[in-house]
């Protein structure tokens, strides 16, 4: 029975990049999922760190990885990884060669098979307000909620076509990534929790701009909707930090689907451990 790790928004926090190898040598899972915003992210503010290496991928994450590989040799773990909306997509071709030399799966867009399950990767979430937009889609239509810059109105690390930036949605994405497939023994690695559940709860209550109130709910309505049709086995999310305090769940159920958060607003490090057989004995810990 496989025992698997997930982990999210970990933003290049080194000490919690450490926990996460420790217990990874230590547990010796079998898969571990990296679900988005794995990057310092200089650009919001959080402002320089002397710790962090020059290049953060090759300088800490490669190297450290592959010095894990080395320690663990037959029983390294297959690592899945997704960037997120804090990540600049122009980083992404430094995380496709990591992924040719072995050290992790880069799966956004793509479908990999995990033992008995297809694992399926997706980067992509709703418009925020902040400028960034590499991984940031319309949802269900042209909206914007109260607030949010549209892709149309973003900043680009790379080229972008327009017609991409005012039509791409992550509804048609999802349909187009899984078509007729069979989801019953699926796992998704998304960035966006699914709409209106336990993992998409933000500090936005009671606020309001121009007198419109703005929804507390930040998650994707095209992922929840998607989630209920399709009915996955499990799906992984992370994206609204604050969501498992205010919620006081870090995971929810939409009809036989598990869902699960490892975003986390503290500063330690959220670990999920799940057998993808027996998930209701899921469990999540700090760090």
């Amino acid at each position: 029975m496989p025992l698997c790790f997930f982990v999210s928004d970990l933003h290049g926090d080194i000490d919690r990049y450490e926990k996460l190898f420790k217990a990874v040598s230590r547990e010796r899972p079998e898969a571990v999922f990296l679900g988005g915003d794995i990057l310092p992210a200089f650009w919001k503010g959080r402002g320089f760190r002397e710790n962090w290496p020059p290049d953060f991928i090759n300088g800490f994450l490669v190297k450290n990885l592959k010095a894990l590989r080395l320690e663990m040799k037959g029983f390294y773990p297959r690592i899945f990884v997704i960037m997120g909306n804090d990540d600049q997509r122009f980083n992404e071709a430094t995380v496709l060669d990591a992924a040719l030399g072995g050290v992790w799966e880069y799966i956004h867009n793509r479908r990999v098979i995990f033992k008995d399950y297809a694992v399926f990767g997706y980067a992509f979430v709703p418009p925020t307000p902040f400028r960034l937009k590499d991984w940031e889609r319309y949802d269900v239509s042209r909206y914007t909620d109260p607030g949010a810059v549209s892709p149309e109105e973003g900043f680009y690390s790379l080229p972008v076509a327009e017609q991409e930036k005012k039509y791409a949605t992550i509804q048609n994405d999802l349909d187009r990534l899984t078509e007729q497939a069979d989801l019953a023994k699926a796992i998704f690695l998304f960035h966006s929790p699914p709409y209106q559940t336990n993992l998409d709860v933000s500090f936005l209550k009671a606020k309001m701009i121009d007198h419109v109130p703005l929804d507390r709910h930040l998650g994707s309505i095209a992922i929840r909707r998607f989630i209920e049709r399709r009915q996955p086995l499990l799906t992984l999310h992370g994206h609204i930090h604050e969501a498992t305090n205010l919620s006081q769940s870090w995971r929810d159920r939409l009809g036989r689907t598990h869902c699960f958060s490892a975003a986390h607003d503290g500063p330690e490090l959220a670990l999920v451990r799940f057998n993808p057989e027996k998930l209701e004995e899921a469990e999540r810990r700090l760090l």
